[in-house]
């Protein structure tokens, strides 16, 4: 990566700024960003524009709209439009102006509800998908059939990489659009500072889920950035690398979990009229560990990093509640 003009899109977000981190901290070439209020990348012209100019040789897509079941069931038509173009419209003038490689960051909610498990990449689309996060699963799912199909008719050396649920600084613990574990962390200490009696989970706290903290998955895409070209995965017919931990937890142990770091001494209650989601989302890593990479941030060490986070940021803009 050294000497290379490096595109990371997405670089304010979460995930977007943990590959600032590791790819600043390990000389990782020239970085070129450009904001929201810089770049529309839903916009077509704008971003072919951005690269014309720019002519970036390596780009890391990790921009996206995300969101927790809630978000991803209300806003279905946003989450579907808004992920389609951002990739097509990278993927695409990424290709146009010559890019030399390209990731593309996906999510384990490209798998169908009731895949075995562990879920092997060569699961993709062999069952019905999660009601709840379809719209943004089938973005996710074109977004790596375009890197694919673009090394197949072109050559280009895109690939897609689907890491698990991850969490960490800068993520979103607005409880109408937050993921599980960002909205356990905000529930359970509003409940402490308030002196409440008990916490409300969504669900029954039976779904197993697995969690990895961002960082790590900023190192693996570093890692793989730096090993692995597209030609080592189609050409044995891999269409993507799933990234994760390959251990999970139920809910209700993830609640505990937080509970513990938090602080809390209140009761959990479970409201089982609200949705579950996927009953299980557990990764197979076993490809990812063969490449020689495996994460280093255990999930309690994890969590009270992020909850320091959420503690010294609290007054900031950084954290939107």
């Amino acid at each position: 990566m050294e000497n290379k003009k490096i595109y990371i899109a997405g670089h304010d977000g979460m995930v977007g700024s943990a590959l600032m981190r590791k790819f600043q901290s390990s000389g990782g070439g020239n970085i070129v960003t450009r904001t929201l209020s810089e770049l529309n990348l839903t916009r077509q012209k704008e971003t072919e524009d951005f690269f014309e100019r720019e002519r970036p040789e390596v780009v890391i897509v990790a921009a996206a709209r995300v969101g927790g079941i809630l978000a991803n069931n209300t806003y279905r038509a946003e989450f579907i439009y808004d992920n389609l173009m951002i990739e097509a419209n990278i993927i695409h003038s990424a290709k146009k102006y010559g890019a030399e490689k390209l990731i593309f960051l996906g999510s384990s909610c490209i798998y169908p509800k009731f895949a075995p498990q562990p879920m092997k990449e060569e699961y993709l689309l062999t069952g019905e998908l999660e009601y709840t996060n379809e719209p943004y699963a089938i973005a996710k799912i074109s977004g790596i059939k375009l890197c694919e199909n673009y090394y197949k008719q072109y050559g280009s050396n895109f690939y897609s990489v689907m890491p698990t649920n991850l969490y960490g600084p800068f993520d979103n613990f607005n409880l109408k659009s937050s993921h599980v574990l960002p909205a356990m962390i905000r529930k359970f200490h509003e409940a402490k500072e308030n002196n409440s009696e008990s916490v409300v989970i969504w669900g029954t706290g039976k779904p197993m889920r697995e969690f990895l903290y961002v960082d790590d998955l900023a190192d693996a895409v570093f890692y793989l950035s730096d090993k692995i070209n597209a030609a080592d995965l189609y050409d044995k017919n891999i269409t993507h690398i799933n990234i994760g931990t390959g251990a999970d937890v139920t809910i209700a142990e993830l609640a505990e979990t937080v509970k513990s770091v938090v602080g809390f001494e209140g009761n959990i209650v479970y409201d089982a009229s609200k949705p579950d989601g996927t009953p299980r989302k557990l990764l197979d890593v076993s490809l990812l560990r063969k490449l020689g990479w495996k994460h280093k941030v255990e999930l309690r060490e994890g969590i009270e990093k992020i909850y320091k986070w959420f503690i010294e940021n609290l007054n900031t803009d950084y954290i939107k509640l």
